[in-house]
Parts: structure tokens; C-alpha cells; sequence
């Protein structure tokens, strides 16, 4: 199979999932205990019955669940992801407030979590069975195994509050202006506006929050190198490498590194995705304006477009970075292509 009948076969998958994701998601929340109209108009007006008609004319809750889903999926189809209950504002527009923070948040992770994991991963497998294996596994193990909600207060705590080094909440000083927006992504819109002052505070407010999202993606990435290059490093080419005189150096960042990142890729895809969507936790210790926040607060308020609009943009950086992957290993290994 040629390399653009791969992708076009593997972009058809990816709207297959997304379609039974949504439809899954639609069904599930409207299953769900809870009445949203309740939390719209309160209490006292919950036994007007005018007044809840009107709402759920609005929102079309009135209707069958498959005809609303049909509605739904019509809107979709045109970019229209509904209105929010809670906010009464276009959920597309929302989601434009909050995604850029995440993906800053995700990206700085990522930078971390490959900054540290991929050194340590060698330096584990080179040094197999030595001190430095034994404090890298450590570390690794270490990232993968404290909870977020612990290591968060923990890192804030330190920090922030004993050693006040870092600030513990936002993403700018309190009553600094953000750059004028372009992207959305405050670093790169300070950087276009050439606000360096900005720039700085962002990087300041994202370290504590970057290290805490970022361990476990360290510790996974960093285990998995380990394995991977061990096995490389045990293959024939590479004895045959080092039997003809090679550096070790090159034995193993030119013979072996070659193949031991090629598992080694899923993984720090499938944790890319992963950050963008278990960043909850992280944002709500941080007070970090991200999707995770926006997410608890449509989980709370039952918003119904509001939740579908998070698991939307989740559910396609899952399916947007395993295409990605899929695409790489085509490339890489043309056998993958069969079938």
C-alpha cells in the first residue's frame, strides 16, 4: 500500500472514532442524574412551569434524544458547537478562551517531560545496572508514581509559599495586561508584540505547573527509552558496529538510538494527548485558566454543550496525535503500510 492510500485510510479511521466518540459522549451525558435547567434558573423558580418550557425550547431539550443529536451533529458539521447553558455564550468561542492556555501548559510540560526523560533514558541504559541506572530508574519511577494533587501542593508549597521563588497561581502578574491577542498563546503573542515583560511572567507562572504535569509524562518516557535502547543496544548491527572500532558515542546515538526511539514515539504522542486532557488537577491547584477549569465548571452546572464542546477538542487531540503517529511509522517503517 503506497504511503498516501495509508494516510487516507488511517484519516477515514479517525472520523469513524470521532463520530462514535460523540455519539457515545451525546448519550451518556443526557443519561446522566441531574436536571440543568434546575441549575439555570434555581431553586425558587425550579416549579414554574412556563418558565422551564421556555428554557428547554431554547435548548431544544425538549425534543427526542436522537432527533437532538441529529441537531447536534448538523451544527457540528457547520462549526456551531451550541450555546453554553451556564454562560449563555457560543461554546466555540469559550473554548477559544481556554484551549490556548492548555496547550501552552501542555507544550511547556512536553518540553520538560522529553528535556529530562529522553537523558535519563540513556543515561539508564548506557550505565545499566550501575548508580547512575539505579538513580535515573529512581527519578523515573518517582515521576510516575506520586499523585498530581500531592506533588502539586507539594511544589506550591516549597515554592512558592516557603521560598516564594515562584508565584503559585495565573499565568501573568496581578494587573499585568496580556499582549494583544493573535493566537491566543501568550507567549507567542508577547513575542510577536514584543512584550518582554510578558513573556517573563508567563515563564515564571508556567514552571511550577509545567514540572507537576509534566513528571509522570518524564518517568513514562524515560522507562520506555530505557527498554527500547537496551534492546538496541543487544541487537547484532550494533556488535558488529562496535567490533569494527566505532565510538561508543556513536554506537549509540547513530546505530541504536535510531530504533529504540521508534516505540519510543507512541509514547510521547500518546502523553502529549494525555496532558492536554488530564490537565485538571494541575490548572485547579494552579489556578491556571485552562480547559480543565472550564471542564469542572460545565461538570458542575450539567452544561450539556459546554461538556460536549471539552470532549470534542480532547477526543480529536487523541485521534489528531495517534493519525500523527500512524503517519510517522509509515514513514519509518514501510511494513507497518500492509494490511
Amino acid at each position: 500500500m503506497g504511503l498516501w492510500a495509508f494516510i487516507a485510510r488511517r484519516i477515514a479511521v479517525s472520523f469513524v472514532v470521532l463520530l462514535v466518540v460523540s455519539i457515545c459522549t451525546f448519550f451518556l451525558m443526557h443519561a446522566s442524574p441531574g436536571d440543568p435547567i434546575n441549575a439555570i434558573i434555581g431553586e425558587r423558580q425550579a416549579d414554574r412551569p412556563e418558565i422551564r418550557e421556555n428554557l428547554e425550547r431554547r435548548y431544544g431539550l425538549d425534543k427526542p434524544l436522537p432527533v437532538q443529536y441529529v441537531y447536534y451533529l448538523k451544527n457540528l458539521v457547520r462549526g456551531d458547537l451550541g450555546e453554553s447553558i451556564t454562560t449563555r455564550n457560543p461554546v466555540a468561542d469559550e473554548l477559544r478562551n481556554y484551549v490556548p492556555a492548555t496547550i501552552e501548559l501542555a507544550l511547556a510540560a512536553m518540553l520538560f517531560a522529553l528535556g529530562i526523560g529522553i537523558p535519563l533514558g540513556i543515561i539508564a541504559a548506557v550505565c545499566q545496572n550501575r548508580w547512575p541506572d539505579t538513580l535515573a530508574r529512581f527519578i523515573a519511577l518517582l515521576g510516575t508514581s506520586v499523585p498530581v494533587f500531592w506533588f502539586g501542593l507539594l511544589m506550591a508549597y516549597v515554592f512558592s509559599y516557603r521560598l516564594q521563588w515562584l508565584p503559585r497561581s495565573g499565568q501573568l502578574d496581578v494587573g499585568m495586561k496580556a499582549p494583544p491577542k493573535v493566537t491566543g498563546l501568550i507567549s507567542v503573542d508577547a513575542i510577536i508584540a514584543g512584550d518582554w515583560t510578558a513573556l517573563e511572567s508567563l515563564l515564571r507562572h508556567i514552571i511550577l505547573p509545567a514540572i507537576v504535569l509534566g513528571a509522570f509524562s518524564m518517568g513514562i518516557i524515560a522507562r520506555m527509552l530505557r527498554s527500547s535502547l537496551l534492546a538496541a543496544l543487544g541487537d547484532d548491527y550494533v556488535r558488529t558496529a562496535r567490533a569494527k572500532g566505532v565510538a561508543e558515542r556513536n554506537v549509540v546515538i547513530g546505530h541504536a538510538m535510531r530504533n529504540a526511539m521508534i516505540p519510543t514515539v507512541t509514547v510521547i504522542g500518546l502523553t502529549f494527548a494525555s496532558l492536554l486532557a488530564g490537565a485538571v488537577l494541575t490548572e485547579t491547584i494552579f489556578s491556571w485558566p485552562g480547559l480543565g477549569q472550564f471542564a469542572v465548571r460545565m461538570a458542575l452546572k450539567l452544561d450539556y454543550p459546554g461538556l460536549l464542546g471539552v470532549t470534542l477538542v480532547v477526543a480529536i487531540a487523541y485521534i489528531a496525535v495517534n493519525l500523527l503517529v500512524d503517519i510517522v511509522y509509515g514513514v519509518l517503517d514501510p511494513r507497518i503500510r500492509i494490511g
